[in-house]
């Protein structure tokens, strides 16, 4: 009646919040779709907010507010529309509005259809997962994050966060993931949720990915039972930058891996200091287990090595070995390594103590060594070694003592250079070993025989040279006789035919011949021959 009289747009707006109450719809339908100057955005709201849905959809339908039409679809459970509303309004947030409505009410073929129109803005990706999550709606999230991936505008958020719910809920797959798509990922953020979930084997390998090589080792060594793999370790480790985690690493292979420790070290012998690896593994007393690298790193001839090396060699009795060793390489506490081993129960460790000792030098010691253990080769050995005719008179005279006749004749042989005769003759006759000394005393005999024949003939060949020298003036030939002439003889001097003229035989002195008188300026020449 009012709207008869006056044309109000708050009449029109009343009426039409009228029709809504009495729920006379069709009416309202049938006023909204004609002619009027109602504010419907307006009573739509209070609508809206009152939970009148169905007038409320009426009223948005006629206005186009497709983002308010879907609120109301979603409240009234019309789940398609609510979607088809949405795509009009094509705004994120009536997106997202539809998406949780329909994870709430299960209906997940439309959620992910709104969903698609959300995962695609970052700033929004979080928000929907957690709403995902809240659900507990874990494989429908998982799915729907896979099939986002085929998007055109599929970022690397979108590709982290798939990777971290399979890190939290299928770790089966996270490995092959990780593998096909790590270019794509945000790979701090996955390492966080990685060791958030104690999937250390992903860490590690995310960190190699990252260049992060002192994190991956250091994850590796911490979380062994899980991520420890020896040959990806030694990679890793000689990557590292931190040299710290060389020793580390020595450390645990000591503690979880000692058969392998030698591997480790033969991948790291150009980075560490073998002076302090040695000091670490003795320190451990697992000194033995490292022989293949000690003597590896032998040939650099380093002190704590090499005495490393004849410790075990020491220990273990290997005899052999010990002596190349000392053989080979000098540089260690020469004088300390002997006077322990000159006291040990094994007569060749005693041996190469008195090596050892005659190797500085200590020859007396060495021989004394030798002779308590009855290694008289070993003495003469030494005795020859130090050039000292006193030593080998002193070992001459115990062989003699001690009655030991055939090595009294094996030193005469041996240390025949430093060995006076009159002695050797002296202590045979003395101690009725002139059998013994005969060898020695014939051989002298030839080698003074030797050296007086040698000095006879030097003299002999010094007063041929003297003689030669004194006649040499009487061998003056005249320059006057020319080559061709003696060559081809001269006609008309019989007696004169192919002459060569030779020096005087060493044995017979030159025939001096008178020189003929010159005439006129030539030479006068008898009517014979010479």
């Amino acid at each position: 009646m009012a709207r008869n009289k006056a044309k109000d747009q708050l009449i029109d707006t009343e009426l039409v919040y009228a029709y809504a109450k009495t729920e006379r719809l069709a009416e309202m339908e049938e006023f909204v779709s004609g002619t009027n100057t109602a504010n419907i955005q307006g009573v739509g709201d209070r609508l809206y907010d009152e939970q009148a849905f169905k007038a409320a959809k009426i009223l948005y339908q006629s206005i186009s507010n497709n983002s308010r039409l879907a609120s109301c679809l979603v409240h009234l459970e019309e789940f398609s529309q609510a979607v088809e509303a949405a795509r009009k309004a094509s705004n994120p947030k009536t997106w997202k509005e539809v998406n949780q409505a329909c994870v709430k009410a299960q209906q997940f073929r439309c959620a992910e259809i709104a969903a698609m129109y959300i995962i695609i803005h970052p700033d929004h990706l979080e928000e929907l997962i957690s709403q995902y999550e809240k659900q507990g709606c874990f494989e429908e999230l998982m799915h729907l994050m896979d099939n986002g991936l085929n998007s055109d505008r599929a970022h690397i958020g979108m590709y982290t966060e798939l990777a971290t719910l399979y890190a939290k809920y299928k770790p089966e797959k996270l490995m092959d993931f990780i593998k096909l798509n790590v270019v794509k990922l945000n790979i701090p953020k996955l390492i966080q949720a990685c060791e958030r979930h104690y999937h250390w084997e992903h860490a590690v390998y995310l960190y190699t990915q990252y260049d992060e090589f002192d994190s991956a080792a250091n994850t590796m060594m911490s979380h062994s039972p899980a991520s420890f793999a020896h040959d990806q370790f030694i990679m890793i480790v000689q990557k590292a930058s931190n040299m710290e985690l060389y020793y580390r690493a020595i450390q645990f292979y000591l503690d979880e891996q000692p058969m392998l420790l030698n591997s480790l070290l033969s991948a790291l012998v150009s980075k560490v200091d073998h002076t302090r690896v040695v000091q670490q593994v003795r320190k451990a007393s697992h000194l033995p287990l490292i022989l293949p690298y000690l003597k590896n790193v032998q040939s650099q001839n380093i002190a704590v090595v090499n005495e490393a090396v004849n410790e075990i060699y020491e220990e273990a009795e290997q005899f052999e070995d010990l002596r190349q060793s000392i053989e080979d390489f000098e540089d260690f506490d020469q004088i300390a390594l002997a006077q322990r081993l000159e006291k040990h129960e094994l007569v060749e460790m005693r041996r190469i103590a008195a090596l050892v000792y005659k190797k500085n030098k200590r020859y007396q010691q060495s021989m004394e060594l030798s002779k308590g253990d009855e290694m008289f080769q070993d003495a003469m050995e030494t005795a020859l070694a130090s050039g000292n005719a006193e030593l080998t008179e002193r070992l001459l005279r115990f062989f003699v003592d001690t009655g030991r006749r055939e090595c009294f004749a094996a030193c005469l042989y041996t240390c025949y250079d430093l060995t006076r005769s009159d002695l050797a003759l002296e202590l045979a006759w003395r101690s009725g070993m002139m059998d013994f000394a005969m060898p020695f005393m014939i051989q002298r005999l030839r080698d003074h025989e030797d050296k007086i024949e040698l000095l006879m003939k030097k003299s002999q060949k010094k007063e041929e040279a003297e003689e030669k020298e004194k006649s040499a003036p009487n061998d003056f030939v005249p320059d006057y006789f020319m080559p061709a002439a003696l060559g081809n003889g001269m006609p008309g001097l019989p007696g004169f035919g192919n002459l060569a003229i030779t020096g005087p035989s060493p044995l017979q002195p030159p025939m001096q011949t008178p020189m003929p008188p010159m005439q006129h300026g030539m030479m006068r020449m008898p009517a014979q021959g010479f």
